[in-house]
């Protein structure tokens, strides 16, 4: 589980795409130190797991053709950087809302309005998921927890604080540019029983 709060940006080191599947290695001062194999690191967004690391910043984790599918992961290249978040603790605040790391689409960056401090960023995602996002609440774009402040057709906006700005790749993100989005798992699964219900 994961909140959507960025401990780090890292770097991609390399993208070895292997089709179908994909091999990615990133360098991360903070976040690649302390991976060991078999932790879970959400990498914009997506829970991946770490098959090696050098105890030195940098570890590599397997992209499987579902992630590829699913996400914006096999589009990055080398120099490009991505949010890292480590696994939640049992014990830990739940400062963001909860995240499960798998991707539900790929949005795209549609426009972004620069204010006295703050970004205000309009997304477009897939219709399919509509639905789930509403005004006031939760989303997860490239694995940042954000509150949707406006929707629109096919579209949805976020409003990034300083603190957002400077601690997340959202600085170098520019309209067409893909994000990995997952909406609230807790309306899916309020569908899914509703549907039940209603049968």
């Amino acid at each position: 589980m994961f909140t959507g709060i960025v401990e780090e940006v890292g770097t991609v080191v390399s993208l070895e795409l292997l089709d179908p599947d994909a091999r990615m290695v990133i360098q991360a001062p903070l976040v690649g130190t302390q991976a060991a194999l078999g932790s879970s690191i959400a990498v914009a967004g997506v829970c991946l797991t770490v098959t090696a690391a050098d105890g030195a910043g940098q570890f590599s984790v397997d992209l499987m053709p579902e992630t590829l599918r699913r996400s914006s992961l096999g589009e990055l290249g080398v120099g490009d950087r991505v949010n890292l978040e480590r696994a939640l603790l049992a014990t830990g605040r739940l400062d963001g809302h909860i995240m499960q790391g798998h991707v539900d689409g790929v949005g795209r960056i549609i426009s972004r309005d620069p204010g006295v401090r703050w970004d205000e960023v309009w997304i477009e995602l897939p219709q399919e998921l509509a639905r789930y996002v509403v005004e006031k609440g939760s989303i997860a774009v490239a694995g940042v927890s954000l509150t949707v402040s406006g929707l629109g057709d096919g579209r949805f906006q976020v409003s990034l604080i300083p603190t957002t700005l400077a601690h997340t790749t959202f600085t170098d993100l520019k309209p067409g540019d893909p994000v990995n989005l997952e909406v609230d798992v807790l309306a899916k699964y309020a569908e899914r029983l509703l549907a039940e219900v209603a049968r």
